[in-house]
């Protein structure tokens, strides 16, 4: 390595060797090592991708004595030296040494090198690698200080360390400090049997020490010991031991290796400290006063058990911060006393506040807190020490507690309407528990699904009602790598005008009448996962703007806000109506529509999907009598006969509702449905059905004519009270399907 006159390769450089031996560098160019390798003279011919990476230098670099730059110079002698000594001795050797990566910083490597013969026992090649050994290094500098401490440590801690045979039944190691604590001679020459040791143990607890010994060595464990010893003197200690048992190949225990620890002091200090704290918490519980600690640092909040009542916190809160207290204080008072808190804390000065405490279930309580600074040796704030008392009794005012009610009561209320959206998303998603059916139109759209779901493209849905628009954008979101994060649905036309761009984006506080606090929307809950906006062609063309902003910049603003909000989030949008002919309208923005339908999926109506019918039927069947507590045996053939006819204008929420219903009114084993559940509306106008005769392009020319004529009287208009669908009488997503599969030009109409 130490003299290369021969270009390097690294394994990008062998496109021009046989394939084979390409192929066996791709395999050195991937190991996890820095690799190397040199001729029988030691003259460098080859270093890994890795080797290259880890240095920073380039394969022409490294040519010569190149390499050199990358050991550090107080050891380069002494591993040139090894490497010169294993070349007149051809024998493997292995140096350590402190090699530099490509960023400058110097850490410990082992080099090895090997050699490889050919059949007369003379080297053909050197092969090498350079492993990390920084991590051990500082391991081995740590052992060597612990060590030093170790011995201290045990005597300052008043513990000891021993290790105990089973098969000899007598400990095989103590260290210094366990005759000390047991009261032993230090300078007897043999260590004690398990029978003298048990002599030690108090009587009390031999029982107990002896069980839990014998456990551990039915199952192999761990044991932990609190006993009492009595020494010679009549001295009566308290022990903590803890016992680990050590295994051979086979399984078997071959000795136990613990420490036992002296807390005698400690169960003297604990055992008055209870006492202590016993008096305390009664005085606390019957003056209704608590006791509570702020440490400034690390921001943590300790509070006496009486607190915990006082503050109303429960065994799963994390009641450990100003944050979670403060949540607990009325929103009134809230800003007063954060003001005079931060003030203390600036002052260094006590702390004094009133206010009231707002509970989660309801309750109000007046509280005095009263708090005191405790300072370092420099004079900085290091803790807030304090006590806070429940003075409600003195502050039951009628007209006050009506007021603090009613701001609950406004609260709580607020919450709901803030819930009641997730409600009926989970209602909703109920709805279609899986997408059941194997018609080729359905496989063709999960095919495409599938395809998009693993990117992060904007997908734009479009199909009738009742078709499951919102089951295929919740499969996009579960195949995607966003299925861990939420999937938030909204349906645009179920939001106010008022309200929608309050609850897509949020507002501040104070933004407009009622706003009583900061309100999060929709694409903030949805921030890293999917955001599904069912009904898109509803949105006004003012929220247009704001969602278009949202898709552009990934951006927006709260209602009332200033600062804009960075956002992470896959738009699916969903609509059953013509966004084309919407935009032609003037009621749908144009930009908008190109940047929803990145890629566009088409649900087929249910009518397409003739072979899953039956098994949709099935499906709902099983769901709604298992719901329902009932068992059906079989399916009236008549039922069957009906649903294969029937065009399922509904779609798979008309189906589901019909098979409900049924299941709802059948009594006996068997199910069927009352034909005149599946009868068209009489006023409805009926178009030509699907040719299926040789009489196929006069039919289409004749429903062609009737729906160019309706088109004509609304002037290219398909939903709307004057629109063509309400002319023909039939839902405007049927005509639609109707208009494209016919390819009638709307926008023709429109300017007649």
């Amino acid at each position: 390595m130490w003299s290369n006159n021969q270009p390097m390769k690294s394994l990008r450089h062998g496109v021009d060797e046989p394939g084979d031996v390409h192929d066996i560098r791709l395999v050195v160019d991937t190991i996890p090592t820095l690799a190397w390798s040199a001729r029988p003279d030691g003259s460098a011919e080859f270093f890994n991708q890795r080797w290259l990476d880890y240095t920073g230098l380039s394969a022409e670099q490294a040519l010569g004595s190149g390499w050199q730059v990358a050991i550090h110079p107080d050891d380069l002698p002494r591993i040139l030296e090894t490497f010169r000594d294993a070349l007149n001795s051809v024998e493997p050797y292995e140096v350590e040494g402190r090699f530099r990566r490509f960023d400058g910083e110097f850490r410990w490597f082992l080099f090895r090198g090997s050699p490889l013969r050919d059949r007369s026992g003379k080297v053909a090649k050197w092969y090498g690698t350079n492993t990390d050994l920084e991590e051990r290094k500082r391991a081995e500098d740590a052992l060597r200080k612990s060590e030093t401490y170790l011995s201290e440590a045990h005597r300052l801690a008043k513990t000891g360390s021993w290790a105990y045979s089973p098969a000899a039944e007598k400990c095989i190691y103590w260290s210094d400090e366990m005759p000390r604590i047991f009261g032993l001679d230090p300078q007897r020459s043999d260590l004690p049997d398990r029978e003298e040791f048990l002599r030690l143990v108090h009587p009390e607890h031999r029982d107990t020490f002896n069980e839990r010994i014998e456990k551990s060595r039915r199952e192999k464990s761990d044991f932990v010991q609190d006993y009492r010893i009595v020494l010679t003197d009549g001295t009566v200690k308290h022990i903590h031991g803890i016992g680990h048992p050590v295994l051979d190949e086979t399984g078997n225990i071959i000795e136990y290796v613990g420490t036992d620890v002296d807390v005698t002091e400690r169960k003297r200090v604990e055992d008055a400290l209870r006492a202590s704290e016993a008096s305390l918490l009664e005085a606390q519980r019957l003056t209704r006063t608590c006791s509570w600690r702020h440490d400034v640092l690390s921001g943590k909040v300790t509070i006496s058990p009486e607190g915990l009542l006082m503050f109303g916190v429960e065994a799963e809160d994390e009641a450990s911060s100003t944050e979670f207290f403060g949540e607990r204080m009325h929103p009134q008072d809230r800003p007063e006393v954060e003001r005079a808190y931060a003030a203390a804390l600036l002052g260094k000065t006590d702390f004094e506040a009133d206010f009231r405490l707002a509970l989660p279930d309801g309750t109000i309580k007046n509280t005095r807190s009263i708090g005191h600074p405790i300072l370092n040796e420099r004079g900085d704030v290091v803790e807030f020490v304090g006590a806070s008392i429940d003075v409600t009794e003195h502050h039951r005012a009628r007209a006050d507690l009506e007021k603090a009610f009613e701001e609950i009561k406004r609260l709580r209320d607020q919450l709901h309407d803030e819930n009641v959206v997730l409600r009926e998303q989970i209602d909703e998603a109920l709805m279609f528990e899986e997408i059941v059916g194997t018609s080729s139109a359905l496989q063709g759209v999960l095919s495409r699904l599938m395809k998009v779901a693993p990117t992060d493209s904007s997908v734009l849905v479009s199909g009738e009602t009742g078709t499951g628009k919102e089951l295929f954008a919740r499969a996009i979101h579960k195949e995607s790598r966003r299925s861990e994060r939420a999937f938030v649905s909204v349906n645009c036309a179920a939001l106010a005008p008022t309200l929608i761009s309050s609850e897509l984006f949020g507002h501040e506080k104070g933004a407009f009448t009622g706003a009583a606090q900061r309100h999060l929307g929709r694409f903030e809950l949805a921030n890293g996962g999917t955001i599904f906006l069912d009904e898109i062609g509803e949105l006004p063309l003012d929220t247009q703007v704001a969602l278009l902003r949202v898709l552009q910049e990934r951006e927006f603003e709260r209602v009332g806000g200033t600062q804009p909000v960075k956002i992470d989030v896959r738009v699916i949008a969903a609509t059953n109506r013509d966004l084309e002919a919407a935009v032609a309208d003037g009621t749908f923005r144009p930009d908008l529509y190109y940047r929803l339908n990145v890629f566009p999926i088409q649900v087929p109506p249910l009518r397409e999907r003739e072979d899953d019918v039956l098994m949709l039927l099935e499906y709902f069947v099983h769901r709604f009598a298992q719901k329902m507590g009932k068992h059906f045996k079989l399916i009236d053939r008549r039922t069957i006969e009906l649903f294969r006819s029937y065009p399922w204008p509904g779609n798979i929420r008309e189906l589901q509702n019909v098979v409900e219903r049924s299941v709802i009114v059948s009594s006996d084993d068997v199910f069927c449905v009352d034909e005149a559940w599946l009868s068209k509306d009489s006023r409805r106008v009926s178009l030509p059905q699907q040719p299926e005769s040789s009489d196929a392009d006069e039919d289409a020319s004749r429903e062609r004519q009737i729906i160019e004529c309706a088109l004509a009287g609304s002037r290219g208009r398909v939903s709307g009270q004057d629109g063509a669908a309400a002319r023909l009488q039939i839902p405007p997503s049927t005509l639609e399907y109707r208009i494209k599969r016919l390819r009638i030009r709307k926008s023709h109409f429109k300017l007649s």
